[in-house]
C-alpha cells in the first residue's frame, strides 16, 4: 500500500495534514490583522520619531551641500599649512552661490558652533560680494586673506574641513562636554564651558532622591490604604487621587505660592519660632522647591503599585509571624516587606523615569540650580533652535532610561514587577 493511500483525507478529498497547515496559515493572517493597527500605531508614533530624531542628531549634509566645490579641492589638503589658490576659489564660488541664493547667513551661523568668529568674516566677504570688489581674474587667496586676519589663521579652514563629513557624532560628544580639536582627536571643553554632564548628574540626583522621598512617603501611605476599614480607606484614596484632578500647572503654581519667602511655609516658621522673620529660608528657585513640587506630584505614582499588592497581603501572615515568636518589625521586615518587593520595584521604576525626563515643574521652581536636561532640550528647540543638538541629547536621554530599565532587570527582574 502506497503513502498516498495511507493519509487521511478530509471530507472534501484533501489530506488533513494540508487542511490543518491552511487553518493555521489563516489563524495567523487573523491574528496579524488584529495586531495590525497597533502596530502601525507604534510605528508611526514610536520608532518613526526616534528614527528621526537619530537621523537629525548626526545630520551634518547642510555645509556639504552648501560648500561642494570646497570640500573637492580639500582633498588633496593636509591641513597644516594654508590651502592652496584652489581652495579659496572653490570656496569663493561657493560663498557667491549662497549670496545669490540668500542663504549665507545660515552657512555663517553653522560654522560659528564650530569656531567663533566665522560670522564676522563672512559678513566681509558679503559686503565686498555685494560692492563686486573681488577681481574675479586675481588671486583670491590675497583677496580674501586681506579682508580680515582670521581668513589668514589656518584654523578656520581646518573647522570648514572637519565640516566635510555629511554625517557626525560631535553632537553626543557636546552633550557630555566634548568636542574634536584641530587634530581630529576628543578633547574636553574649556572647564567653564562644562555645563552638560553638571545636568546629567543633577538630573540623576534629582530623579533618585525624589523617588526615595516618595518611597519613604508612599509606603505608609499605601499601608494604612491596604489596612484601613473600607469606608476610611476610600475617604484617604480620594485624597491621594486628588491631584491627578488638578492641572500641572496649577499644582506647580501653588507650591510657588507655598514655598516663596513671603509664603505661607514661611510665615508658619516664623510663628512657632522655628526661624526668625529677617532670616526667611530660601525654598524656591533652587533644589529644595524641585525636591518639594515633584515629590507631591508623583507620590501617586509611587503609592498606588504599593496599595494594589499591599492589598493582596492576608492579615493572617503577620499574625503568624507574631504568633511565632517574632516582634512586630520582625514580622513585619521578615514576612511582610518581601512581599511588598514588586509593588516597590514597580512603584520607584515608575517614579524614577518620570522624573528623569521632567520639564514643566524644574522649569517653573527650580532656578539656575534646579535645571534638568529635559529643559537644557526645550531650551535648544526654542530658542537656539538647534535641533540636531537637542535630538541627541533627547535621545542619550532615552538610552539612560533604557539603561536603567536594563540594570533592574537584572538586579530584581521586570518578571517581579507588579501594578496589581
Amino acid at each position: 500500500m502506497t503513502s498516498e493511500t495511507n493519509k487521511i483525507l478530509t471530507t472534501d478529498g484533501i489530506p488533513l495534514e494540508e487542511s490543518l497547515k491552511k487553518a493555521e496559515r489563516k489563524n495567523k493572517i487573523k491574528a496579524f490583522l488584529l495586531v495590525c493597527p497597533l502596530l502601525l500605531f507604534l510605528i508611526i508614533t514610536y520608532v518613526f520619531p526616534i528614527g528621526e530624531m537619530f537621523t537629525r542628531s548626526i545630520d551634518d549634509k547642510m555645509i556639504t551641500n552648501m560648500l561642494p566645490n570646497t570640500f573637492k579641492s580639500m582633498e588633496s589638503w593636509d591641513g597644516q599649512d594654508m590651502p592652496e589658490e584652489e581652495v579659496f576659489k572653490s570656496f569663493y564660488i561657493d560663498f557667491k552661490t549662497l549670496v545669490e541664493k540668500k542663504e549665507h547667513g545660515k552657512l555663517g551661523q553653522r560654522l560659528n558652533k564650530e569656531k567663533n568668529g566665522f560670522t564676522t568674516i563672512l559678513k566681509k566677504l558679503f559686503r565686498q560680494i555685494q560692492r563686486n570688489k573681488i577681481d574675479e581674474n586675481g588671486s583670491f587667496k590675497e583677496q580674501i586673506t586681506s579682508l580680515h586676519k582670521r581668513f589668514n589663521n589656518v584654523e578656520y579652514w581646518r573647522a570648514i574641513k572637519r565640516t566635510a563629513p555629511p554625517y557626525t557624532m560631535a553632537k553626543y560628544l557636546k552633550g557630555m562636554d566634548l568636542f574634536i580639536d584641530e587634530n581630529g582627536s576628543i578633547a574636553q571643553v574649556e572647564e567653564d564651558r562644562r555645563i552638560h554632564r553638571i545636568l546629567w548628574l543633577r538630573t540623576l540626583e534629582i530623579a533618585f532622591f525624589v523617588t526615595v522621598f516618595c518611597f519613604l512617603m508612599g509606603y505608609p501611605i499605601a499601608h494604612l490604604l491596604a489596612t484601613l476599614p473600607m469606608k476610611y480607606s476610600n475617604l484617604l484614596m480620594i485624597c491621594v487621587l486628588l491631584p491627578f484632578w488638578t492641572s500641572l500647572l496649577v499644582r506647580t503654581a501653588s507650591w510657588m505660592i507655598l514655598l516663596q519667602q513671603q509664603g505661607i511655609v514661611n510665615d508658619f516658621f516664623v510663628m512657632i519660632g522655628l526661624v526668625s522673620d529677617d532670616n526667611r529660608p530660601e525654598m524656591m528657585y533652587n533644589k529644595v522647591g524641585t525636591y518639594v513640587a515633584m515629590t507631591q506630584i508623583l507620590l501617586p505614582f509611587m503609592v498606588l503599585p504599593l496599595y494594589s499588592v499591599m492589598k493582596t497581603i492576608s492579615p493572617s501572615l503577620m499574625r503568624a509571624g507574631k504568633s511565632l515568636g517574632g516582634t512586630p518589625f520582625v514580622a513585619f521586615w521578615k514576612v511582610y516587606f518581601p512581599l511588598t518587593i514588586p509593588g516597590i520595584g514597580a512603584g520607584c521604576l515608575l517614579v524614577f523615569i518620570l522624573a528623569i525626563g521632567y520639564y514643566i515643574t524644574p522649569a517653573l521652581v527650580g532656578g539656575a540650580s534646579g535645571t534638568l536636561i529635559s529643559n537644557q532640550i526645550a531650551y535648544h528647540m526654542k530658542t537656539t533652535l538647534d535641533w540636531s543638538f537637542a535630538s541627541a541629547m533627547g535621545l542619550m536621554l532615552l538610552t539612560g532610561v533604557l539603561v536603567v530599565y536594563w540594570i533592574y532587570n537584572k538586579l530584581v527582574g521586570v518578571d517581579n514587577i507588579k501594578l496589581g
